[in-house]
C-alpha cells in the first residue's frame, strides 16, 4: 500500500528517464555510449509512490503478510484436495444392525454370543446378532465406567466397575444372573478404596484387582471357585440369614429394579436369592520399597536373606551403604543439578500392569507345587517406572509371606507389557524403545529388537500367526510353535509389525508412517480381528475406521456410521471386537443431541458391523485355513512346522518312495517271469 505523489502536489511533472541503472562513465570520451531514443522512457513523476509513515507502514506489512499466509493455506488446501481426488478411496461399508439405547453407553464387552453394555445405574445384556435385549441390571445410583467379560465355557464371568471405583463379580449362564461379591465395598465410606484396574486369568480361575486408597496402592489376588459355582447353580440353596443386620443405604447401594420396559429374548432373571461361594483372597502385593542403604553387616547376611534364590535381582538385598548412595547423588548433581528445578525424589508408583502366566519351563516353581495344565500358576507384574518384572506364585494362601519367586530385570524402565491371547508369548517394551520377545511355552527369548529412533511404544497387539498361501492370508490347521506376530502402536501414531521365529531373529516393518502434514489422519487406536487372518482395525483421530491387511500392507475397506451419527470423541472411540466372530461394535452419537441440554431425550446407538456380510471380506472369512497336507508339500511352509511334524513328513515321504520302488520292482519281476514263460512256450512249439 502506498500514496501517489500526485495526490500531494497539484502540479504534475514529467521527464525522460534512461532505462536500467546509471553507471559511472569511463575517463575517455571514446568509450561513452551513444544516445539512442530507445534507451529512454517517459516517466510521469506524479505517479511515483512514497513510502508510508509509521504506524501505517507496519500495518501495511502485517496486511501483506496475512495475505501471503492465506494464499499459502489456499494453495495447500488445493493441493490436498487434488491428492484426495487422485487417491483411490477404499470401499466404505455401513453397519448392518443399529441398536438404539435410551442411555449413553460408557463401556462395552463381548463374550461368546452376548454383548455387555455398561451405562447409567448398571449394565445391559444383548444378543450379539439380533441386538435384542436379554436382561438389564440397574440397581445402582452411579454409572458403570468399565466392564470385563470372561468366557468360562458355558458360563460367563462379568466384572463391572462403577464411578465410585467398586468392582463386582457376576456369574451369568442360561439360568440367570448371579451376584457373587462386591470386591472392595465397605460399610465405612471413609475407608472406601478405588479399583483402578483388574484382570481375570484365562479360564477364570484367578482374578486380580489393583486398588488405591488412603494414599497407598496395592494388588489383591483372588482364587475363583468355579467348580463350586457350577454345583451351586445346579442345586441352588436360598441364602437366608435373619441375624444379619440391615445396612443403611449408601450412594452405591442396590435398588429394586423394574421390568416394565424389558425386552426378554430368553428366560433370564436376576437370582439374588441364591448365594454363591465367595472368591478366596490369596495374596496382597504392594509396590517394592525404594532402594536405600543396607542394614547388613556382612555379605553373608545378604546371601542368607535370599532363600532359594527367589527374588534375586530385585535390588532390595544389597551391600551398598548410605554414604555410597550420597556420593553417587553428589556426582550426579554436580553437572546436572542446575537443570533441576527442585530436589529430585523418586515418586512412588501409581500404576501397575499384571498378567496371569501358564506353567512353562521358563518359570521356576517349587517341586512340591503341581497344578493342572492350562491353569494359571504365576502372576507377572511390573510397576510404573520400574526396571523389574516380578513373578509371584499363585499357589499360596493369605498367611504365606509375599515374596517374588522370580525377577526379570531390564536395562530401562518397562513402559508397556502385553501377553498373547494364548498366554504363550510375552513382550516387554522399555522406555528406550527396546522390545524383548519371550516364548513362555518353550522357555527362551525369541529375540530383542529396537523401534526406530525417537519412537516410544504406546500399545502392543498380538496377531494370530498366519501364512500367505496363494496370495491370501490363512491360518495353519495346527498351531505353530515359537512363531509370533504383533503390531506395535507408537506415541507418534506410527505403526509397526514385529515378526519373530525360533530359527531367525525378530524383524520389524513399517505399516503406517508418522503423519507430518495431516495430523488429523493420526492413528489413535488399533484392534486385531482374530477371526480373520492378518486383519487389523485402525481408528483415526478424524473419526475414520479402516481395515488393513498387514501382510501387504494396504487398506482393504473402510466402515462408516450413518450420516446422522458421528463419533463424539474420535480420538478415544468406544468399540468392542469379538474374539470368536468376525464382527465389532461401535458407538455412534448425534451431533445435535450432544449439544442439547435435554439429556433425558438423548438416544445413542451401538452399531454392529459383521465382516462376513461384506463382499470384499466374504471370501476371506470362508477360506482362511491351510490344510496340513499343503503345508507339508510346500517347502516354504514346511520350514515353519515343528520338528516333529517335519520328521514325520520326511519319514512318510521316504516310506512312500520305498513302497513305490518295491511295487515297481515287483511289477518288473512279474513281467520278466511272464516273458520267460512265453519264450518257453514258443520254444516248445
Amino acid at each position: 500500500m502506498s500514496i501517489p505523489r500526485g495526490s500531494q502536489v497539484q502540479k504534475r511533472f514529467s521527464s525522460f528517464m534512461r532505462k536500467g541503472l546509471l553507471e559511472v562513465p569511463s575517463p575517455t570520451e571514446k568509450d561513452w555510449p551513444k544516445d539512442d531514443e530507445n534507451d529512454y522512457v517517459f516517466v510521469d513523476l506524479g505517479q511515483e509512490v512514497d513510502s508510508l509513515p509509521q504506524p501505517y507502514r507496519m500495518i501495511n506489512k502485517m496486511v501483506n503478510l496475512l495475505f501471503d499466509k492465506c494464499w499459502e493455506v489456499i494453495q495447500e488446501r488445493d493441493a490436498l484436495r487434488d491428492v484426495e481426488f487422485s487417491r483411490t478411496q477404499p470401499t466404505t461399508y455401513p453397519p448392518l444392525v443399529e441398536n438404539k439405547l435410551n442411555k449413553m453407553p460408557n463401556c462395552m464387552a463381548i463374550s461368546q454370543d452376548y454383548v455387555f453394555i455398561g451405562g447409567a445405574k448398571g449394565f445391559s445384556i444383548y444378543n450379539l446378532y439380533n441386538a435384542k435385549q436379554i436382561y438389564i441390571w440397574e440397581k445402582l445410583k452411579v454409572d458403570i465406567t468399565s466392564i470385563w467379560a470372561t468366557d468360562l465355557g458355558n458360563e460367563i464371568l462379568i466384572a463391572p466397575v462403577d464411578e465410585m471405583g467398586i468392582a463386582r463379580l457376576f456369574y451369568f449362564n442360561k439360568d440367570g444372573l448371579f451376584l457373587i461379591k462386591a470386591i472392595n465395598e465397605v460399610d465405612d465410606a471413609s475407608k472406601q478404596t478405588t479399583c483402578i484396574k483388574m484382570e481375570i486369568s484365562q479360564g477364570g480361575d484367578f482374578a486380580a484387582f489393583l486398588l488405591q486408597g488412603a494414599g497407598d496402592i496395592w494388588l489383591d489376588v483372588y482364587k475363583l471357585p468355579k467348580e463350586s459355582w457350577l454345583k451351586e447353580v445346579e442345586h441352588p440353596q436360598p441364602a437366608i440369614n435373619p441375624k444379619k443386620k440391615v445396612r443403611q443405604p449408601q450412594p452405591n447401594t442396590l435398588e429394586p429394579v423394574t421390568s416394565e420396559n424389558l425386552e426378554m429374548d430368553m428366560n433370564v432373571c436376576f437370582r439374588g436369592d441364591i448365594k454363591l461361594s465367595l472368591p478366596v483372597h490369596i495374596m496382597k502385593i504392594k509396590p517394592p520399597k525404594p532402594i536405600t542403604g543396607t542394614t547388613f553387616k556382612s555379605p553373608l547376611e545378604v546371601f542368607a536373606k535370599v532363600e532359594d534364590y527367589y527374588g534375586l535381582g530385585s535390588g532390595q538385598n544389597h551391600f551398598i551403604k548410605d554414604s555410597q548412595w550420597e556420593q553417587l547423588a553428589a556426582i550426579f548433581l554436580a553437572p546436572h543439578g542446575k537443570y533441576l528445578d527442585k530436589e529430585w525424589e523418586e515418586e512412588p508408583p501409581s500404576m501397575a500392569t499384571f498378567h496371569f502366566l501358564l506353567p512353562s519351563s521358563i518359570i521356576t516353581m517349587p517341586m512340591e507345587v503341581k497344578g493342572p495344565s492350562g491353569v494359571a500358576c504365576v502372576l507377572g507384574i511390573h510397576w510404573a517406572g520400574s526396571h523389574n518384572f516380578f513373578l509371584y506364585s499363585l499357589h499360596r494362601t493369605l498367611k504365606d509371606k509375599v515374596d517374588p519367586e522370580g525377577v526379570w530385570p531390564c536395562a530401562a524402565p518397562i513402559a508397556v507389557s502385553q501377553l498373547s491371547y494364548t498366554c504363550t508369548y510375552l513382550v516387554l517394551a522399555c522406555e528406550d524403545g527396546v522390545l524383548t520377545l519371550w516364548d513362555l511355552a518353550e522357555g527362551f527369548p525369541l529375540g530383542v529388537i529396537a523401534l526406530p529412533k525417537g519412537c516410544s511404544c504406546q500399545s502392543i497387539h498380538f496377531l494370530k500367526y498366519f501364512l500367505v498361501h496363494k496370495g491370501q492370508n490363512m491360518y495353519p490347521e495346527s498351531p505353530l510353535k515359537s512363531q509370533m506376530k504383533c503390531v506395535v502402536l507408537c506415541t507418534d501414531s506410527s505403526l509397526y509389525l514385529v515378526t519373530a521365529k525360533r530359527t531367525q531373529g525378530p524383524t520389524i516393518s513399517v505399516l503406517v508412517e508418522r503423519p507430518i502434514k495431516h495430523l488429523d489422519e493420526a492413528i489413535c487406536a488399533v484392534a486385531p480381528v482374530l477371526a480373520l487372518p492378518g486383519m487389523l482395525l485402525i481408528f483415526g483421530k478424524n473419526g475414520s475406521v479402516q481395515l488393513m491387511d498387514v501382510a501387504k500392507p494396504q487398506i482393504i475397506c473402510a466402515f462408516a456410521l450413518p450420516r446422522t451419527y458421528h463419533l463424539a470423541v474420535p480420538w478415544k472411540p468406544l468399540f468392542a471386537v469379538s474374539v470368536q466372530h468376525p464382527c465389532f461394535l461401535l458407538r455412534g452419537d448425534h451431533p445435535d443431541e450432544i449439544e442439547s441440554d435435554d439429556t433425558k431425550n438423548i438416544q445413542d446407538s451401538v452399531f454392529y458391523f459383521n465382516l462376513e456380510a461384506y463382499p470384499l471380506l466374504e471370501h476371506i472369512s470362508r477360506n482362511h485355513s491351510i490344510p496340513e497336507t499343503d503345508m507339508t508339500e510346500n517347502m516354504a511352509f514346511a520350514q515353519v512346522l515343528p520338528l516333529e511334524k517335519r520328521c514325520e513328513s520326511f519319514l512318510q515321504k521316504r516310506f512312500q518312495k520305498l513302497e513305490k520302488k518295491v511295487k515297481e520292482q515287483e511289477h518288473w519281476t512279474r513281467l520278466r517271469r511272464y516273458s520267460l514263460l512265453l519264450q518257453r512256450e514258443n520254444f516248445r512249439k
